[in-house]
């Protein structure tokens, strides 16, 4: 599983040009699911996510997490993070889990997430969905997690 993480100040989901959600200052975090992927990585993901200190202390530091400032986090599937293009100008994507094994996951991975931390306002998009996203990223500060 991998995922991009963008510390943003708001980020805005819309689905057919109808707003599906939103959220102020928190964690945009787009997921990839890999092939063999397992359910078991939620635990440590999650863990990794949501105390990940990317958010500024009072002196400027990068020394507070998503929770810490009381922020949100938007969780959206992607599958394009496992597509190679080492050869060619066409990314492969076989390292992706399959759509029709996929969307389960994610969808135990968003509920998971909701259920794990409760205190925070999790929003999500809907896989296999074509999605805009506006989002006011906030640095940028951008971190890949994968395990």
């Amino acid at each position: 599983m991998k995922i991009v993480v963008q510390r943003v100040n708001s980020a805005t989901l819309t689905i057919d040009g109808a707003e599906h959600c939103s959220i102020n200052r928190g964690i945009l975090a787009l997921v990839g699911i890999r092939t063999d992927d397992k359910e078991s990585v939620f635990e440590w993901i999650g863990n990794k996510l949501v105390n990940l200190r990317i958010f500024n202390d009072s002196e400027g530091k990068m020394n507070l997490s998503v929770s810490d400032i009381e922020g949100e986090i938007m969780l959206v599937s992607n599958f394009t993070l496992y597509g190679d293009a080492r050869k060619g100008f066409r990314p492969s994507y076989t390292d992706a889990m399959p759509p029709e094994l996929a969307k389960s996951y994610y969808d135990n991975f968003v509920k998971f997430m909701q259920t794990k931390y409760p205190k925070i306002k999790i929003v999500s998009g809907i896989f296999g969905a074509m999605m805009d996203i506006e989002l006011v990223n906030n640095g940028p500060v951008t971190v890949i997690i994968e395990k």
